[in-house]
């Protein structure tokens, strides 16, 4: 399909075609849906050198507009990845099926029994850039959890998509879906995502996965309802009482594991009664983290950058750290509130009445205690994937995966009441 074509057209028939695969799908026993991604795996597995192949093309072309390291970084695929991809649809489709989740039930005066019940939402638009695996997951969770899937992946990676969107799909026909369970966007023109975002009573919930630009145009955009976060401007709190060791390894471990995660530490607060500070900011710097400081982090360590005002309010998505020195846990807490993301938060301490006081006050969707801010991910919340982070209050938080992805109906059961 060419990119002249209608993209209001073009969404409106993908909603059509997914909402009646929706419904076919999401009445089917559980076991149907377990086994379609369980074949969804072992196609990708089989797939694994097309996969590759497309991935190397798009990989050269990132190469040649210029894409960051950290951008490359979330658009390569090698065996290793392949293998995760489809270890998580496996995972996925063992998961327990959230549809027909009764999730409380009572019983009125008048003997009506009331329960409520877990539904899918219905068509799930993603919009997402760089990362094929998105493609992998996404398809994954919205099908476990009864729902249909629009894919909307980034020009970048459009020829790894479509690879693995070939791969799933086979899969889910091998086992009996019907293949319009699962779209992918078939044109790169940006038309689309507007397209998707104005298609109020054709998809039922977006979710953006991206860098800032694309989340702050959906959440602008869009008429239909948006599950998101817009930055991770995560922090690690080390306090006073910290462990050394480990406050070391987990701030390092926080910033470079892979420091284009959303997950990623991007500021380093340091409580000024903590002994080590010097020998914290030096772990970093010796690790290859360019390292930005307040005044007094910089007289700790001279060699280190100064601090600006917008350093307190930057997702790097790179091997850069601002580093503060606060005075204790209150005024960790207060810097967090100022400049923070409401994504994910740590503090390290022994202390457990400054842990549990940091833990209360944070209001972030993850918040950690001496643990790193890269465990801010659906597989190791033990959810088999996610369809990303939410940093509202509404609906669902933190990583969303099945429960996310699932609403709720009302069921009465009666004996012929009638109201007076």
């Amino acid at each position: 399909m060419t990119d002249t074509i209608d993209p209001l057209a073009l969404i409106a028939d993908m909603g059509r075609r997914a909402r009646a695969a929706g419904a076919i799908v999401a009445g089917l026993p559980s076991d149907a849906r377990r086994a379609a991604l369980a074949a969804a795996a072992d196609a990708l597995r089989a797939a694994a050198p097309a996969i590759l192949a497309a991935n190397a093309r798009d990989m050269a072309h990132g190469r040649e507009i210029g894409l960051s390291g950290a951008m490359l970084d979330r658009l390569m695929l090698d065996d290793t990845r392949i293998e995760g991809m489809a270890a998580g649809v496996a995972a996925i489709a063992d998961l327990p099926d959230p549809i027909g989740t009764v999730i409380d039930r009572s019983a009125r005066p008048n003997g009506l029994q009331l329960s409520r019940i877990r539904v899918p939402i219905g068509v799930i638009g993603i919009i997402y850039e760089s990362r094929p695996n998105v493609t992998a997951d996404a398809a994954a969770l919205c099908v476990k959890a009864g729902n249909a899937v629009i894919l909307r992946g980034g020009s970048e990676a459009q020829h790894s998509n479509r690879a693995i969107h070939a791969a799933l799909v086979a899969g889910f026909v091998e086992a009996g879906l019907p293949a319009d369970i699962a779209l992918l966007v078939p044109t790169t023109d940006r038309a689309a995502v507007g397209a998707m975002l104005a298609a109020d009573g054709v998809i039922d919930l977006v979710v953006p996965r991206g860098g800032k630009s694309l989340v702050a145009r959906v959440q602008a955009e869009a008429r239909v309802p948006v599950l998101a976060h817009l930055d991770g401007i995560n922090h690690v709190y080390v306090d006073g009482s910290a462990a050394p060791a480990m406050a070391a390894a987990i701030a390092v471990n926080a910033k470079l594991r892979r420091t284009g995660v959303c997950g990623a530490m991007e500021t380093l607060l340091i409580d000024r009664a903590y002994p080590q500070a010097s020998a914290l900011i030096t772990a970093l710097a010796e690790a290859g983290c360019e390292v930005r400081g307040d005044a007094a982090a910089r007289v700790l360590d001279p060699s280190i950058a100064a601090a600006d005002n917008a350093d307190w309010d930057t997702e790097y998505l790179d091997a850069i750290a601002s580093v503060a020195i606060v005075d204790g846990v209150e005024a960790a807490i207060a810097h967090i509130a100022a400049h923070g993301s409401h994504h994910t938060d740590a503090i390290i301490a022994e202390d457990e009445r400054i842990a549990e006081r940091f833990i209360a006050a944070v209001d972030s969707a993850i918040v950690l205690w001496n643990a790193s801010t890269q465990f801010a991910d659906g597989g190791e919340f033990g959810l088999g994937g996610e369809i990303g982070i939410a940093t509202g209050r509404l609906h669902a938080r933190g990583p969303v995966a099945l429960e996310g992805l699932t609403t709720y109906k009302w069921v009465g059961r009666g004996t012929g009441q009638v109201r007076p």
